[in-house]
């Protein structure tokens, strides 16, 4: 009777449910995809399962907050502080193994990286996979006959993390319990937003890292939560008429609303998300276009077994032949997207691995 007159309960069965759905079959595929599309970065399958399951999960862990090992709590701000710097020490670690990869294999740091065996995975510093990969190998070992081929778990890359990656997976598995206790004594609108960003937080470590569409969205919406999630219960309960709503935003008020600053000092620290979101914005872009080459595409083959292939749909500017690797200048013309998906076919099984060097620019 209680589970029936939980709302957070409720809808959190259902949207795992609909997960599951999403696992055995494609039909809502169309409807929902646009939608997460937005949020999650060119959203695929897996990840569309990933969101609605973590989202319900963490609905249902709200309700954690009635147990008695939560009563004691009367703010979780140290607990988001926490959460945060952890997070950002996650996001560094990615990006470090993102340099190891390339200075091991004599890469630019401005490359994409393309592991072509057993299975087509890719990863750079702006979209990073190779935390995926680790969980994608725990994945493979625990449920592998039941893991669909559209589903990628970047598998490809495990190889080229060293062993020591692994221990990342512990961090990941702190932050997801700070996520779950940072939750517990909020008001019903910043519980349900940090229930949202945690999940594109959780979803962003897995898929794309620091630069990704859902890192972004998860750790700045978390931060904004922080700082003005007073003010979403605040205004929204007033709107909804929602004492509760009021009361409860009370018990989480942001540092600096009590304090006796000037109004500039006040009005500053109420903007301090915004200007966050705007300066990480900013470096995003700005480490895209610094390591954009507009010019040509430089498409680095490694160990290749057949170099006669069928390249008729890609605009080739010249070639250059090493022993086993081949090395092709594309124009420029075409999208970065499309040479790295035109390449899949000819060189599944039968390259090592290749590189396509970076162009925004074909994204504009």
């Amino acid at each position: 009777m209680i589970f029936i007159k939980n709302k957070y309960l409720i809808s959190g069965v259902i949207l795992i449910l609909f997960a599951g759905i999403l696992f055995v079959t494609d039909i809502f595929t169309p409807y929902i995809r646009p939608i997460t599309y937005i949020f999650l970065m060119g959203s695929s399958k897996g990840k569309d399962i990933l969101f609605f399951a973590l989202l319900g999960l963490f609905l249902i862990l709200t309700q954690l907050h009635k147990l008695k090992i939560f009563n004691k709590l009367n703010s979780t701000k140290k607990i988001i502080q926490i959460l945060l710097i952890l997070s950002v020490i996650l996001f560094i670690s990615e990006i470090i193994l993102e340099i190891n990869l390339r200075w091991q294999l004599g890469l630019d740091l401005s490359t994409t990286f393309i592991s072509m065996q057993p299975s087509m995975s890719s990863t750079s510093i702006l979209h990073t996979h190779l935390l995926k990969s680790i969980f994608g190998g725990f994945l493979t070992t625990v449920i592998g006959p039941f893991i669909q081929s559209d589903i990628n778990t970047g598998i490809s890359l495990y190889s080229y993390t060293p062993q020591i990656a692994n221990l990342l997976m512990i961090l990941l598995i702190a932050i997801f319990i700070l996520q779950v206790v940072a939750i517990q004594k909020r008001a019903a609108v910043s519980k349900i937003m940090l229930c949202f960003f945690s999940v594109c937080l959780l979803i962003g470590f897995l898929d794309g890292g620091l630069f990704s569409t859902p890192a972004a969205v998860g750790l700045l919406g978390t931060y904004l939560v922080y700082r003005n999630g007073y003010y979403f219960d605040f205004y929204i309960g007033k709107l909804l008429k929602n004492e509760k709503i009021i009361n409860e935003a009370k018990k989480n008020p942001p540092s600096y609303r009590n304090k006796e600053y000037s109004y500039k000092r006040f009005v500053f620290n109420r903007l301090a998300p915004y200007i966050v979101i705007f300066l990480f914005l900013a470096l995003r872009f700005s480490v895209s276009l610094l390591g954009a080459n507009p010019e040509y595409y430089e498409v680095n083959i490694v160990d290749i077994q057949e170099d006669t292939l069928n390249l008729t749909n890609i605009p080739i500017e010249s070639v250059t032949k090493e022993n086993n690797n081949i090395t092709y200048h594309v124009s420029s013309a075409m999208n970065e997207q499309d040479v790295i998906n035109e390449l899949k076919i000819p060189l599944k099984d039968n390259c090592k691995y290749y590189t396509v060097s970076w162009n925004v620019y074909s994204y504009l």
